[in-house]
């Protein structure tokens, strides 16, 4: 899949509004994100990602950076892998995450209400809520 101008003139300015430098590999992984309809592993992005191959660490601390800044947000499955997806950055974090316990995919559930708090034990605070749903996806159980 290629990248499309749009995508590429968007992650160049979502990068841009950080004040930080605008570095190839940040738009070059930041737009292919942009453009996928779901959360991507480390290395499902370094195999699918057009053009040059990316060095591990370097993609490690593109994925990191665009972590840090909220255009990407990363999720851990059941299976204590890291997905990243940009599509859904823009609802934070605290959104539902579907894994499939077959084919080990993870989506993404912007419009299913989660509670908004959690009531904790006095001095703890939280700051990110992890809802994972685990299940099978309409792929691999066969649409039903």
């Amino acid at each position: 899949m290629n990248i499309t101008k749009s995508t590429e003139h968007r992650a160049e300015s979502l990068i841009r509004e950080t004040g930080a430098r605008l570095t190839k590999p940040r738009s070059r992984v930041l737009a292919f994100l942009l453009q996928q309809d779901e959360p991507l592993t480390h290395h499902e992005i370094q195999e699918r990602l057009p053009g040059d191959v990316l060095d591990s660490v370097t993609l490690y601390r593109v994925l990191e950076w665009l972590t840090e800044h909220g255009m990407i947000h990363r999720i851990a499955g059941a299976d204590q892998v890291w997905r990243f997806n940009a599509g859904a950055a823009q609802h934070g974090h605290e959104h539902a995450h579907f894994q499939c316990t077959s084919c080990e995919s993870v989506t993404c559930f912007t419009d299913i209400n989660l509670p908004r708090k959690v009531k904790l034990p006095a001095g703890f605070v939280s700051q990110e809520v992890d809802f994972l749903i685990k299940g099978t996806c309409p792929r691999c159980s066969g649409g039903k």
